[in-house]
């Protein structure tokens, strides 16, 4: 009788171990965020692809660090015109373009990303496309914008952003394809590193497809007429 009872004890044991461990395990991914957004105001952050990345390639991973000031204007206008347009104006998730491609083939090739959303999804998430990974990464993108704002936010984005096999950021991106500088990119390969963000492995900037050059074309023609919406990067218009 003894032997049934502790079976039985048994096997009601394991459905509440596993899901205390399920439920630490989330615990630990949401403070994860939590305590390293506020640290990534301040420490430049590295994001889960390029530590899978740099395990995979035994170390040969590009990545130069580079504050916003010390990036071509153009870029980071060619990035938001491309990616996200409206992000001066949003606070991390933009609702109505979210609204509007919810139920399109259109939202489920980009997911209405914001580079907040882009941001946490590279910092703390997974590559794949998913409803579960998309409810999580709103609300770190909503917390990562609130914390850091905007022009923070737009630094670490062009930071660690991947540009390619192996690289990561604007500077690795602007001495892999153009033998440069991110400070000293031009309107024109701005644009074309811009284009290539939807899909870095595909797309060579150095070598554009005639597809590729029509897209930079269109990206470096919006960020000519950007205007107002790049007064929460640069105020004064871009130096």
């Amino acid at each position: 009788m003894r032997a049934g009872v502790s079976n039985q004890s048994a096997r009601v044991s394991w459905p509440r171990r596993i899901g205390r461990i399920a439920w630490r395990v989330a615990l630990v991914l949401v403070l994860i965020p939590v305590v390293l957004v506020p640290v990534y105001r301040f420490v430049p952050p590295v994001s889960t692809l390029m530590a899978f990345e740099f395990v995979a390639r035994g170390g040969n991973v590009q990545r130069t660090w580079e504050p916003l000031d010390r990036i071509a204007p153009v870029l980071a206008i060619s990035v938001m015109m491309s990616e996200d347009g409206q992000f001066c104006s949003h606070h991390g998730v933009d609702w109505n373009e979210l609204g509007k491609v919810l139920d399109t083939q259109e939202a489920r090739q980009r997911g209405a990303s914001t580079i907040a959303m882009q941001s946490a999804k590279n910092l703390f998430l997974w590559p794949s496309r998913s409803y579960l990974r998309k409810s999580v990464e709103m609300p770190i993108a909503l917390y990562g914008d609130f914390v850091w704002g905007k022009r923070r936010e737009m630094e670490i984005y062009l930071n660690i952003v991947e540009w390619g096999p192996g690289i990561f950021g604007a500077e690795a991106a602007a001495r892999a394809y153009f033998n440069r500088g991110a400070s000293a990119l031009t309107a024109n390969q701005a644009a074309l590193l811009a284009a290539a963000l939807p899909n870095p492995i595909e797309r060579d900037p150095a070598h554009p497809s005639a597809g590729m050059r029509s897209i930079a074309g269109t990206i470096a023609a919006r960020a000519r007429e950007a205007g107002a919406y790049i007064d929460c990067l640069y105020p004064k218009g871009p130096l």
